[in-house]
């Protein structure tokens, strides 16, 4: 079932997420996993790293999960681990809409809600942005989306609210490529690299940890090609991955490298809320077998 033609809105499929709030967890997970894959989900001896992304949310309860995935409260353990260079220079953080000063903030920022996914906005140009619409946008976001859409536990306890950063510019090849680094108890296995992030349709390329481009791909993307290099000072961004991943047993660590200067951007515990599908389908099994859920307890 392709239900992204079925109700091709996101807003319209949030709404009917918010609505579907009072149903537990392992149900809902177990609805989500048939109808955005079309398979029916092991959780009870899952082998797919899509499957084990599932018994994750269920069963693994680390508090600092909570903390890491609050796109503010994150730049604090980033910090605290010796990487406070990294950061994107933060201009504020709100608990509303009201509170923000438009007229104080740069020509050109970002604005994201610190529990959210897809909810960032771009201000290349401040003189020709409407300050209204940019309000009811993050007001939606901050207000009115439901922190349940995927069941990913860790957002439950993210205070919604709104920061302000640097808008990173592009590199010299008029690109912002996105290095996600999967990480598996403290060590990278390999990285999802997006290029033309702001294309139609990005380009995701999954590499080796040696950057070697792998015969794998994300089903609906198009592959990156050649083109892609290694980027300037990558084992320093692998030193930071498995810095930032140490005592997790999976986490996404993701980071940019613009002309050789390296920003934090994320930490995520679910790739695609575990609801992707690789081409060919055997990867999804390569990595669940380096996600080890033996020394975790229900």
């Amino acid at each position: 079932m392709d239900y992204k033609k079925i109700i091709p809105d996101r807003e319209l499929r949030l709404k009917i997420l918010k609505l579907t709030e009072f149903i537990p967890d392992k149900p809902m997970i177990m609805l989500q996993y048939r109808i955005k894959t079309g398979r029916k989900l092991n959780i009870k001896d899952p082998k797919r790293f899509t499957e084990k992304l599932q018994w994750y949310k269920l069963y693994y309860r680390n508090p600092l999960m909570t903390q890491c995935v609050d796109k503010y409260e994150v730049r604090d353990y980033v910090a605290s681990k010796g990487y406070k260079d990294i950061l994107v220079p933060l201009y504020g953080v709100y608990k509303n809409v009201d509170e923000i000063n438009f007229s104080i903030l740069p020509d050109k920022f970002v604005l994201k809600t610190t529990n959210g996914s897809h909810t960032n906005l771009f201000c290349e140009d401040k003189r020709s942005l409407n300050i209204e619409a940019t309000k009811a946008v993050l007001n939606n976001w901050v207000t009115k989306r439901t922190c349940k859409a995927g069941r990913e536990w860790p957002y439950y306890g993210v205070k919604p609210r709104i920061i302000c950063e640097k808008y990173l510019e592009k590199d010299k090849n008029n690109d912002l490529i996105d290095y996600k680094f999967i990480c598996f108890n403290g060590k990278v296995s390999c990285l999802f690299v997006n290029t033309e992030r702001f294309s139609e349709i990005m380009k995701f390329g999954i590499y080796s940890r040696d950057f070697q481009h792998l015969p794998y791909k994300r089903k609906g993307l198009r592959d990156t090609d050649s083109s892609v290099k290694k980027p300037i000072n990558y084992g320093y961004m692998l030193e930071i991955a498995e810095s930032l991943s140490k005592g997790f047993p999976h986490v996404r660590v993701d980071l940019y490298n613009i002309d050789g200067e390296i920003f934090f951007g994320e930490m995520t515990f679910f790739h695609g809320s575990g609801y992707i599908d690789f081409e060919p389908d055997e990867f999804d099994y390569i990595l669940g077998e380096q996600f080890e859920l033996s020394e975790i307890s229900e």
